[in-house]
């Protein structure tokens, strides 16, 4: 242990230092939009989002991007938008991945057990249009060839901030809530 502490001391610090900007562009384009999905679930959803997400398939670097969503950083939270574990509480589902044989049949059952009104959106181009994968004996392709969506977000995989872009064009689209 002794060696480890030794080593680090002597080494010193090895990465390069954070550059930060003056005008910080990416972070006031999220509280922007974020103040607008906030404004819109306030007015259409009673105060409160919720959303089930689904992997019908995919590689994960989609998940892993939506899964940023919850950091410090980006913190969905902050503008009344949470995940749910089961899609009976869901107003949104959020579907990753070309639909897989095996998952076919769960996203249709997922489809059915959430409410109406609800939303449902495609991320990332192998949710939307099946990607590399496509139509084959493993694969059903794009979600809307199993369930019909209200909204898609392009993108491999699509950044957190296009995916709340995402989610506040599908609120936009289709006239759900209140």
């Amino acid at each position: 242990m002794l060696n480890i502490l030794y080593k680090i001391l002597k080494v010193g610090v090895v990465t390069e230092p954070l550059e930060l900007l003056p005008n910080d562009q990416p972070s006031q384009t999220l509280d922007n939009t974020g103040q607008q999905v906030k404004k819109e679930v306030e007015h259409r959803f009673g105060g409160s989002l919720a959303i089930r997400q689904v992997d019908a398939g995919s590689c994960n670097g989609c998940e892993l991007e939506i899964h940023a969503l919850n950091n410090a950083y980006y913190d969905l939270e902050r503008f009344n938008v949470h995940f749910v574990a089961s899609p009976r509480h869901a107003d949104i589902l959020l579907i990753t991945g070309p639909v897989s044989r095996n998952m076919q049949t769960a996203l249709l059952r997922t489809y059915e057990a959430t409410p109406d009104p609800k939303l449902v959106i495609a991320a990332g181009t192998c949710a939307v249009n099946g990607g590399e994968f496509g139509i084959s004996y493993a694969s059903c392709g794009a979600v809307d060839n199993v369930i019909p969506i209200d909204a898609s977000i392009i993108g491999c995989p699509p950044t957190p901030l296009a995916l709340i872009q995402g989610i506040l064009d599908a609120i936009h689209s289709k006239n759900v809530g209140k």
